[in-house]
């Protein structure tokens, strides 16, 4: 009865030589520490806003309307701004991507412009959204791609 690895020398040919590949040529990944800074340099403007927001967000539940309403949605409003302030930073310096987010900043203020503003078919409003979306992930994933050396996402914990 034959071994293993006997059974795996007969497979091998000697003659078969695999092509060698070059290596690939992408940019070093950034290490957590490579983080973009930001165009105002260390102060953190945008972790003072997330903290603004969430007061915000946090006292409106427990003001009676019409001003806790206004404050949640300003609380909202500038959490949001923050974290996509945030993510357009860290996706342009291809440091992680943030395509999806990105494009829904893109699609959805289409779809509700659209929808408030004009007397189209939802429907419609959805496609022109769905389109836009889809063309700002496009556009996103290239931008990306060029900035990191080919890499279509990255993901650090």
């Amino acid at each position: 009865m034959a071994t293993k690895r006997q059974r795996r020398k007969r497979r091998r040919r000697p003659t078969e030589r695999r092509p060698l590949r070059p290596p690939e040529t992408r940019a070093p990944r950034p290490r957590p520490d490579d983080r973009p800074s930001a165009p105002w340099g260390t102060f953190p403007l945008t972790e003072i806003a997330i903290f603004i927001g969430l007061v915000l967000l946090i006292v409106g539940f427990f003001i009676p309307p019409p001003q806790g309403f206004v404050m949640i949605a300003v609380g909202l409003g500038l959490g949001s701004l923050a974290g996509l302030e945030l993510s357009i930073r860290e996706h342009f310096a291809a440091y992680r991507s943030h395509t999806l987010l990105l494009s829904a900043a893109v699609g959805v203020p289409v779809f509700g412009g659209l929808f408030v503003a004009t007397k189209v078919s939802p429907a419609i409003c959805a496609i022109a959204g769905l389109l836009a979306f889809g063309g700002a992930a496009w556009l996103l994933t290239s931008a990306f791609r060029r900035r990191s050396g080919g890499a279509l996402y990255s993901l650090r914990g």
